[in-house]
């Protein structure tokens, strides 16, 4: 399906950024404790949704909001924020996080805490494919050791925020990592190596940070706490890095923490279960909202054709520079600047995938490498949008500013630096091979 070309497309989606960050940094600014939370962010969305459907207006610019509104990776993420709330509710009831909690602080120094979040993380998310279901998964417990080790809440969901980055975007069965693979020509194979070489420096960095600032952390006192109710959680674990579907893994998570709720925890009963899960719910009614609204924000911009503009703009310019590094930067600039307006990776890799191989075939950059640059800024970017599903959700279960946590994600920032040096100094060399001859494509 081809788009029209139109920068003014581009105007709602910046009338939304103004409104929701622009008044977050004001009362930012004015000492409000509650900054991000005086024009919430649905709201914030609405005039812009309103913009974008006049700018539209005659080419039935609503039946292209709904669809955008139930695509199935926004039908998906919103299913996911409705079981995480309602799985962190009854396991935080029945008292599972606090014995999670207990278990890990007696098993490892407090100031080591931090790189073992990243590390529970990363691993979850490497199996998973998914930092959303990973961040659902372990930030409750990453919430629950940060208040006994008297850690800051955005510090500990940072390092949680960290490690899914790290994990999503090596893992194999990542829908971003396929994307990007498949839409460059590229063997998952060759795709992974060249994101390792970059990764790993990034991630041994963070994990010293981590270690760092976590040093000096008085030794928390925890109360002990039943052993047992931590198997729900453990059972969660297991089966995502089992690869388990993370719809799958938080359902039977909800049902196994409502069972050994009834069975260890006095006067649980079938009506507290029933609560708790809708108290859940109720949690994520914000991020859910927002998730549909900028879904159908966003697919009226793409039928505007404000994207496809970005990325012609962006493909014109690397047309004008000889040389792999000017291709790579602009591979790395389509992808972040289509994440910034999508707010969703893997929507960004297949809008911009196209242009990101029309480049590298012409700047003689390997389809591996044009891969790897591409997941790997989406999922940068997307580590640190305040307005994203990964920061939201995680916002959403710590009842934190959005804006907290950005600052606090620095695996993402890490991650940048490895791949913008790389492109600087052409390293590693091995990812650098000449692309192969144009139309023939690797198994993906």
């Amino acid at each position: 399906m081809s788009f029209p070309v139109s920068a003014r497309a581009l105007l709602p989606l910046g009338v939304f950024l103004s409104l929701f960050l622009g008044t977050g940094l004001w009362f930012t600014l004015q000492g409000h404790p509650d900054a991000f939370y005086q024009l919430r962010a649905p709201v914030a969305i609405l005039p812009a949704i309103a913009l974008a459907l006049w700018l539209g207006r005659r080419d039935k610019p609503l039946d292209t909001l709904l669809a955008g509104m139930g695509n199935s990776d926004v039908m998906l993420m919103c299913l996911i924020f409705l079981l995480a709330g309602a799985f962190a509710a009854v396991s935080k009831a029945i008292g599972g996080v606090d014995a999670v909690v207990w278990l890990t602080l007696t098993a490892i120094p407090s100031w080591l805490a931090l790189p073992g979040l990243f590390l529970v993380a990363g691993f979850v998310a490497l199996a998973m494919g998914t930092s959303m279901g990973t961040i659902a998964a372990v930030a409750p417990i990453a919430l629950g050791v940060a208040e006994a080790a008297g850690i800051a809440p955005a510090l500990a969901l940072g390092a949680v925020l960290s490690g899914a980055t790290f994990g999503d975007n090596l893992s194999v069965i990542s829908d971003t990592a396929i994307a990007a693979s498949r839409l460059q020509g590229a063997s998952m194979r060759d795709k992974f190596r060249a994101n390792f070489w970059l990764a790993l420096p990034a991630a041994l960095s963070c994990l010293v940070l981590l270690a760092l600032l976590g040093d000096g952390t008085a030794a928390p006192s925890v109360a002990p706490a039943s052993p047992w109710l931590a198997l729900p959680y453990l059972i969660v674990l297991v089966l995502a890095l089992l690869g388990v579907d993370v719809l799958v893994v938080l359902g039977v998570g909800l049902v196994l923490a409502g069972a050994f709720g009834f069975v260890l925890k006095s006067g649980y009963s079938a009506a507290a279960f029933s609560s708790d899960i809708y108290a859940g719910f109720e949690g994520m009614f914000e991020i859910t909202l927002l998730s549909l609204l900028i879904g159908g924000l966003a697919a009226l911009v793409r039928a505007q054709g404000g994207l496809a503009w970005m990325a012609a703009r962006i493909a014109r310019l690397a047309g004008g520079s000889a040389g792999r590094r000017s291709g790579e930067l602009s591979i790395a600039a389509i992808s972040t600047l289509t994440d910034v307006f999508t707010a969703n990776n893997t929507v960004a890799l297949l809008i911009s995938g196209s242009t990101a191989r029309e480049i590298a075939e012409r700047h003689g950059v390997s389809p591996a490498r044009s891969a790897s640059l591409l997941d790997i800024f989406a999922c940068v970017t997307q580590s640190v949008l305040p307005y994203g599903a990964q920061i939201l959700l995680a916002a959403s279960i710590a009842k934190a500013s959005p804006l907290e946590l950005v600052g606090q994600v620095h695996y993402g920032g890490l991650l940048a630096l490895a791949a913008l040096a790389s492109i600087a100094f052409g390293l590693p060399r091995r990812a650098l091979r000449p692309a192969p001859v144009p139309g023939l494509v690797q198994a993906g």
